[in-house]
């Protein structure tokens, strides 16, 4: 196996050291040197061209942001953030992620984190998945992924699609390359947030109940996808959709609120007792389940929980798919898109147990890390496998 070279860059020694010290323990990672600022980041990248680089968001004369923007123009390279847990840490992390930022890990304690070895497996668990877009042919400002092999369709073809609307408000980042066309295959408990008011629906009143629900899973490289997926539905869009994305406390409140700036759909953190609007986009806060639970058997509510991590996980996508497969008298359209792992492989299975659901999965050429989407298709719970610019026409038409 080919060792992973890793250029470590924070404006403190201490942190430089400590994080190479991390990343050498694994015999698969090698850290061929380190930077202090944002300037020598991109110096060093362009000289050494690394595998990955660990980026540090607050430095001196060229912080994390605007080193990690000329990389993407000039020398795109994976890269994983090191962020603070602050709000102003978390909105900078999620611009990250926009910019082209594979993934972040959290600093325990702030900018200098004598706890770092607390997130040690993380920050090698990321630079190794990191590593693996190294494999996909570059792009500027980007990656474009490799192509895959396609997957027979026994279904009849599909109905001629219903193009989504243009999105109400600019993108944040380029759209991605052209890709295959559509694909077919067969077959213990803390106070969770309550309820504060939301700004008024754009389609029907609180309380009104709904026979349509989409539900989202998503992992590594999710905040990007979601801001292709969502910003390409349209604000009239007939069904609330319910997304549960990989994130720490801190940072899907920030995630939520810099979509909504971007979709014609309204976006939110999800809250305990939340009554599901259609046009509207629920994701589960970090450091808590989410569930959909039916009230009266006619209005779909949240219903949010820190039960036990699935499979590592809290938010859990299996935890999330599985409420769905409980509810009556509804249609229900399920996704997964890029990510580690199998986390909704389960869930999606016992939806289909349960009753009728179409599943649209990302297929593996627009995937950051196909692991997620790979799960669901090779258990065969795939009803349609598109790449991700691909899944909001998709959706759209089959919702319609």
């Amino acid at each position: 196996m080919k060792t992973i070279r890793v250029l470590v860059v924070d404006d403190s020694a201490f942190m430089r050291k400590v994080i190479s010290d991390i990343l050498s323990e694994d015999p698969s990672i090698e850290v061929i040197d380190r930077a202090k600022n944002g300037k020598e980041c991109v110096e060093k990248v362009k000289s050494l061209q690394p595998d990955v680089v660990t980026l540090d968001l607050e430095m001196p004369i060229m912080n994390g942001l605007e080193a990690l923007e000329q990389l993407m123009k000039e020398h795109p390279v994976p890269v994983v953030m090191l962020s603070s847990v602050t709000r102003e840490g978390a909105e900078q992390t999620i611009r990250a992620l926009e910019l082209g930022a594979i993934d972040f890990v959290t600093k325990p304690s702030g900018s200098i984190s004598l706890d770092i070895h607390k997130v040690a497996d993380g920050i090698v668990e990321k630079v190794k998945a990191a590593a693996l877009t190294r494999m996909r042919q570059r792009r500027p400002g980007g990656f474009a992924p490799k192509p895959s092999a396609s997957i027979p369709s026994p279904s009849p073809a599909p109905s001629p699609a219903v193009q989504p609307q243009p999105p109400a408000k600019p993108l944040g980042f380029p759209r991605p390359p052209a890709a295959p066309a559509e694909r077919e295959t067969a077959s213990t408990q803390a106070t969770p947030p309550s309820v504060t008011p939301m700004k008024q629906n754009r389609i029907a009143p609180l309380g009104t109940s709904f026979s349509k629900l989409v539900a989202v899973g998503t992992s590594t490289g999710g905040p990007k996808a979601l801001q292709t997926l969502l910003t390409a539905i349209p604000a009239q869009f007939p069904a609330p959709i319910v997304v549960v994305q990989h994130m720490p406390p801190g940072f899907t409140r920030s995630l939520a609120q810099r979509l909504d700036t971007l979709c014609g759909l309204h976006v939110v953190e999800a809250e305990n007792g939340q009554a599901l609007e259609a046009g509207t986009v629920y994701i589960a806060p970090g450091g808590y389940h989410m569930e959909v639970a039916e009230q009266s058997g006619k209005q779909l509510t949240i219903h949010l929980h820190q039960a036990d991590p699935r499979g590592g996980h809290r938010p859990s996508v299996d935890v999330l798919f599985e409420s769905v497969s409980k509810l009556t008298n509804v249609s229900k359209w399920a996704i997964i898109m890029t990510g580690m792992g199998s986390d909704g492989t389960k869930g999606l299975r016992q939806m289909k147990e349960a009753g009728p659901v179409t599943s649209i999965i990302e297929d593996e050429s627009s995937c950051v890390v196909y692991g997620m989407p790979r799960s669901a298709v090779v258990a065969g719970l795939a009803d349609h496998v598109v790449p991700l610019e691909k899944i909001a026409e998709t959706l759209v038409r089959l919702v319609n």
